[in-house]
């Protein structure tokens, strides 16, 4: 087994993130929660080196952290990379999906001690050039499900611009959101900085605003021997807060949206301009 060498790992486009995730419920009535997590930015031709690096992280087997193919895309455990270019090709963004080379990373969260939910996954794509064309969200309920919603990057905006997307709600996430909503997404390309804002509309305008913000960390076997001594339970911490917080919600009076129901008829969104 050949060990990355020193110089491989410094020009590592992997990373890790410790920071925060908000979320501020307006309406029908206030709620807020932060919390602290650290969020992996994993390339994907990277991992099997990453692997290799560190006796404390597995690629497609169980590790302290471990990243694994049947958790994202397709979730059959084959490779990662096939899937985006489908998805980018179903969009118009590339005209074949066997024709797509680019680069491709996804900020997540690994797996720690074999168990991971990741409320959202985003992967960015790049083209042959290494300029990001689009950005996939890749949204998971606790029910087990998934949606992907694919997003092109405007041929315009330079480096280091703000990304501005937006999609209709196409999923059942929260039981206490209607289907019936609109999402603007807002982000610039993870570098040293994460900065990542979500805000979501429904008919009586903004009802729900995210964010998810970090600094950048060296992807090292030190730096996850940190992290697993501070955050033994950080996977464990998102599935717990997202059970404590529908709690709290349903304690405050939220109304509860069935899954089985199926979405609400569509009306017209309230989204003021870019507040």
């Amino acid at each position: 087994m050949t060990l990355p060498t020193q110089q491989q790992r410094s020009n590592w486009r992997s990373c890790l993130y410790p920071g925060l995730v908000m979320h501020r419920r307006l309406q029908p009535f206030g709620h807020k929660f932060r919390y602290r997590i650290t969020t992996f930015l994993f390339d994907v031709d990277e991992l099997p080196a990453l692997d290799r690096a560190t006796a404390l992280f597995g690629y497609n087997k169980t590790n302290v952290f471990s990243f694994q193919d049947r958790d994202h895309g397709p979730r059959d455990g084959s490779p990662l990379r096939p899937w985006a270019a489908r998805q980018l090709a179903k969009a118009g963004i590339v005209g074949t999906d066997e024709a797509y080379r680019g680069r491709i990373s996804i900020l997540c969260l690994p797996r720690v001690f074999g168990y991971v939910f990741n409320p959202l996954s985003v992967w960015l794509c790049h083209d042959d050039d290494d300029r990001l064309i689009a950005i996939i969200y890749e949204v998971r309920n606790t029910f087990g499900g998934q949606h992907a919603y694919t997003c092109r990057v405007d041929d315009r905006r330079q480096s280091g611009d703000w990304i501005e997307q937006s999609a209709s709600k196409q999923f059942y996430v929260s039981p206490f959101l209607p289907e019936n909503m609109f999402y603007r997404f807002r982000l610039r390309a993870p570098d040293d900085d994460l900065s990542f804002l979500i805000r979501e509309y429904g008919p009586e305008g903004k009802t729900l605003i995210a964010t998810w913000t970090g600094k950048r960390e060296a992807f090292s076997g030190q730096a996850l021997a940190l992290l697993a001594l501070r955050f033994p339970f950080l996977t464990l911490k998102v599935i717990a807060a997202i059970h404590w917080q529908a709690f709290l919600l349903w304690r405050k009076g939220a109304r509860f949206y069935s899954q089985e129901a199926g979405p609400e008829p569509r009306s017209e969104l309230n989204m003021p301009g870019r507040s």
